[in-house]
């Protein structure tokens, strides 16, 4: 049986800025993973729609002109379930809130940053979602 675990996770990094797009795909690709690049939310959402692979990872700009990376991430996760999501902004998170499960990376960041953090985010358990059907019996409550 293969170890998906080993296969080479793909990662959507999206970003109005070339020269941020450029950074992010070189270190990530150099460290095996598989990318597919977007120069805005409405690309970004294309790429996916167009994908039929997993995509394990949405690295995007907080804010980006017409959809900001937070619409991006939560129409992506509505699409994409198993998606996880890393938002980045030179912008100070101190006020910011993500959805549960969701992740920030300050800019400026160095190559290890980037990395140790994309490695973390897919390593992590998926946050557990609870289930919101109420005819569904719990077994403890034998209800």
């Amino acid at each position: 049986m293969e170890d998906k675990s080993s296969q080479p996770k793909t990662v959507l990094v999206a970003d109005d800025e070339e020269s941020i797009r450029k950074f992010v795909s070189g270190v990530l690709a150099d460290h095996g993973y598989n990318l597919l690049v977007a120069s805005s939310g409405e690309n970004a959402l294309e790429q996916s729609k167009e994908y039929k692979g997993t995509i394990h990872l949405l690295l995007s700009n907080l804010q980006m002109p017409g959809i900001t990376g937070l619409e991006l991430g939560t129409q992506l996760q509505l699409e994409r379930p198993e998606l996880r999501v890393m938002l980045m902004s030179g912008f100070s998170s101190g006020m910011l809130i993500l959805n549960e499960g969701w992740h920030f990376l300050h800019k400026p960041f160095i190559p290890s940053q980037l990395l140790a953090l994309t490695k973390n985010v897919l390593a992590a358990p998926f946050p557990e979602i609870p289930c919101l059907d109420e005819h569904k019996q719990d077994p403890e409550r034998g209800a």
